[in-house]
């Protein structure tokens, strides 16, 4: 007879001597939750807040199996009408499993609109992260078994802190063994919710990180909670690419915002005590950072990013390699605190032999393997499952025959090399999906006379063999796409750009990030740039409005315009050296808000007032500048059209009035324009970053609508304002010519001309546009249609997606590529890092 739940609860606890304050305090459940299970009250029970009150109780597997058989019946075959979810209430009581929660397990529900937003992130999260496995093959035919083993004791923190005992309390053992199919299982043991992951390059972390995140939102059930619901909001994990934090200069709670608001634009607005939701939510401790790549933090800053993770007590997971870790271990004195860790194991010959010959596509003769492998290899499929492959054999036969005798130095390299993930999906890439090669040249020790040499030839065959030239298919439409990007080496050659504009003096950054591709050319070259492309812009602008406003013959509108244009890009072209030298191009990065014809929301960002001012300075710096070339530039004109010379005084009289009422006139009018455009900004959709491509896009919308906003508020500014500062200076200095044909004219121009020279200097999608569709195509460094070569990459398996950035699949092949690129380069120095602190040693 089943007992009953609510009777059952309430003896565990008395004979744990507890109170029901007590048990919420350590589980996280409210009291209230906890009465109504009690008293029977509650007919709705949810399996995971069942778990969290055993693991508080601290049951024994046979009371967790009476709480189970209360909850759902007794064990038994569960009904075919019952599907996934009787299954899983009327299997066993699982192994012991608890949400994380650390000193602040007693969180409060939070509001509503913070609990959907939580909601709302865990989907998009989601639904990257199974598109990012997807897109990398991890479950073609099957995913490579990543196994792990405790790490090291002096790795992580004792036991007691692990499970966050008080004085005197006794540790249980803590079972950490596993493989990628109970990621989470291994997690949920962890009191603390505080793991470190460590690993050698390539051995797995990545797609261990990736099964995690997945693994906990469908454990946790984040997107099925019931609105109002008294129980503790769970956890999002989100993945946070580490590399790019600098624990001296941000704090972890401000890089994680900042990460959150580039990858989820829609986390900018404002609905939650004032707060941008990204804000809100990790306040609220509704984020579960997935620290990965602590390795790639700068060998300098891995102490201080230790020292800064040691001061937080919220649950948390950190990949890393197990040698940087130590290092780092080592300096602080001290691991993670309160944190478990798990190492990851190498693969041995009966996963290869399980998985390898079931990767190869076609049929092939293994007589070549024999031949190459040497005596004994050519005897057919080894022992262990997956290894037949029927009579035909399969071509890995004699090279995982190999793998398992260790007969000669040759195969005991090979064996050393294949025992990572990564090389082993370079191996199956180069041999298993290209009908002509055969994996027996691996074996060959002349060509191969070391490990590293090896490694090489893995990583320098995987661009040209996912490059590989294809018949292409065509589309739905019938018709033949373009095949730009299958010649091997030209793609090699745009991939080791990419790779080596990551490198920076301190580091070697990750995030490829679109908006940042120009940084790739020195502050000279992109000034260049921006000049020639304000001074086009300015130029046409003037040739077109001249031809329709005014009566100059062609020869004084074409120089007119030629003198113009430059001027004009001059200017534009020192504010923006001076903001990229003040910000290192920091402030162009892509806008999280569209404009829309209605009014402003007032939970966009700081204060309408303070947002017009910051947009006020900004306008009338830039258009005070445009003012006095401009200025500059009719003097010029009018002293070639009438032979006058500059240094005549009512020439430089004219040209200092000019300059006073243009760089007032611009000055003023761009300042009022730019600023009365905060009025139509509201944040991005939730769609509008979910991809590199999609963010891209919808800057480039953005920014358009930025232009048709800007450019008839500019004219209109210019041309009504001029009159009333015109009537004002005349006053003070005499008789001042501003014609209506003028007014409209200069208005035109400077509106239409100076909005699209912002757009092109001033935007993320504009300096796109300038650099990474214009100069660096121009040199040869990328292709024409850079956003199309990022995502074929992407595609084809070269890189992933990490929220609005791409990153190269494997930080080994990021290496290489860039390496490589350096090599064919010769010009550009290697790059030179930090030495390591010697300080305290």
């Amino acid at each position: 007879m089943t007992e009953d739940l609510g009777a059952l609860l309430r003896g565990l606890r008395d004979a744990a001597d507890l109170t029901q304050e007590q048990v919420a305090e350590r589980s996280g459940v409210s009291v209230r939750t906890i009465r109504r299970l009690e008293s029977g009250r509650s007919a709705n029970h949810r399996v995971g807040t069942v778990h969290l009150l055993a693991d508080a109780l601290g049951l024994r597997e046979a009371d967790r199996l009476r709480l189970a058989t209360a909850l759902s019946g007794p064990p038994g075959p569960p009904a075919a009408a019952a599907g996934g979810e009787a299954e899983a209430r009327s299997a066993p009581a699982p192994a012991p499993v608890a949400l994380p929660a650390p000193a602040r397990s007693g969180r409060p529900a939070v509001p509503d609109a913070l609990a959907d937003a939580a909601r709302e992130l865990a989907r998009e999260v989601r639904r990257r992260w199974r598109h990012e496995e997807a897109q990398r093959g991890v479950h073609d035919p099957f995913p490579l078994p990543v196994r792990w083993k405790p790490a090291p004791a002096a790795l992580v923190d004792s036991a007691a802190n692990v499970q966050r005992l008080g004085p005197g309390g006794t540790p249980r053992a803590l079972d950490l063994d596993g493989d990628l199919r109970g990621t989470a299982e291994v997690y949920r043991r962890i009191p603390s919710g505080r793991l470190v992951v460590l690993g050698r390059a390539g051995s797995g972390k990545s797609v261990l990180t990736i099964r995690l995140v997945l693994d906990l939102l469908d454990l946790l059930d984040l997107l099925d909670l019931p609105p109002g619901t008294t129980a503790p909001q769970p956890r999002v994990p989100v993945v946070f690419s580490v590399g790019s934090w600098d624990p001296s200069t941000t704090a972890l709670r401000d890089w994680m915002i900042g990460r959150l608001l580039r990858d989820h634009p829609h986390l900018a607005r404002r609905g939650y005590a004032g707060a941008t939701l990204a804000a809100a939510l990790v306040d609220a401790d509704l984020v579960l950072p997935v620290l990965d790549g602590f390795d790639e933090i700068a060998e300098g800053l891995r102490r201080d990013a230790l020292d800064a993770l040691n001061a937080t007590a919220a649950p948390l997971v950190l990949t890393s390699r197990r040698d940087e870790y130590a290092e780092a271990v080592g300096a602080a004195n001290a691991p993670l605190v309160w944190a478990a860790g798990i190492e990851l194991t190498d693969l041995t010959p009966d996963d290869l032999a399980d998985y390898l010959p079931r990767t190869t596509r076609t049929t092939r003769s293994t007589g070549a393997v024999a031949s190459e492998a040497g005596p004994g290899t050519s005897t057919g499929p080894g022992p262990g499952p997956g290894t037949g492959t029927g009579a035909t054999g399969s071509p890995w036969d004699g090279v995982l025959t190999a793998l398992r005798t260790r007969r000669d130095p040759a195969h005991v390299r090979l064996a050393e090399v294949l025992t990572t993930p990564l090389m082993v999906i370079l191996a199956r890439t180069l041999y298993s999906e290209k009908p002509d090669r055969d994996p027996a040249e691996l074996l060959d020790a002349t060509r191969f006379p070391s490990v590293k040499s090896l490694d090489e030839h893995l990583l320098a065959g995987f661009v040209p063999t996912v490059y590989r030239r294809r018949a292409p298919e065509r589309d739905a439409a019938g018709e033949q796409p373009r095949t730009a990007y299958a010649d091997p080496e030209r793609a090699a050659g745009w991939l080791g750009h990419l790779a080596h504009h990551l490198v920076r003096l301190d580091r070697e950054r990750q995030d490829l990030a679109w908006w940042q591709l120009g940084d790739s050319l020195s502050r000279t070259t992109r000034t260049v740039a921006f000049v020639l492309a304000t001074a086009l812009s300015i130029t046409l602008t003037d040739w077109l409005v001249g031809f329709l406003l005014t009566s100059l013959s062609v020869g004084e509108l074409l120089l007119q315009g030629g003198l113009m244009g430059p001027a004009a890009g001059i200017g534009f072209g020192a504010v923006y050296a001076m903001a990229d030298r003040s910000g290192g191009g920091a402030a162009f990065e892509p806008s999280r808000v569209r404009l829309t014809l209605r009014a402003a929301r007032p939970h966009l960002g700081r204060s309408p007032l303070r947002t017009f001012a910051s947009r006020f300075a900004h306008g009338l710096i830039g258009g005070t500048v445009m003012g006095v070339g401009c200025a500059c530039a009719l003097t010029v004109q009018r002293a070639l059209v009438a032979g006058t010379p500059l240094t005549d005084p009512d020439v430089v009289g004219g040209t200092l009035i000019n300059t006073l009422v243009l760089a007032s006139v611009f000055g003023s009018s761009a300042g009022l324009a730019f600023g009365l455009t905060a009025a139509f900004e509201a944040p991005v959709d939730v769609t509008a970053a979910a991809t590199p491509i999609g963010l891209l896009s919808s800057n480039r919308s953005t920014t358009c609508r930025q232009f048709l906003v800007l450019a008839p508020a500019f004219t209109l500014a210019i041309a009504l304002g001029g009159h009333l500062i015109v009537d004002l200076l005349r006053n003070v200095m005499g008789p001042l010519n501003w014609g209506v044909r003028d007014s409209l004219f200069i208005g035109a121009v400077g509106g239409v001309g100076g909005a699209a020279s912002y757009v092109l200097a001033f935007t993320a999608w504009g300096q796109w546009l300038v650099l990474a569709r214009g100069w660096l195509p121009l040199t040869g460094r990328l292709p024409w249609n850079p956003a199309a070569f990022l995502d074929d990459a992407y595609r084809r398996g070269v890189l992933r997606q990490a929220g609005s950035v791409y990153q190269f699949r494997h930080l080994r092949l990021q290496h290489h590529l860039g390496r490589s690129y350096r090599e064919r380069h010769r010009n550009f120095a290697p790059a030179t890092f930090v030495p390591p602190s010697t300080d305290g040693m």
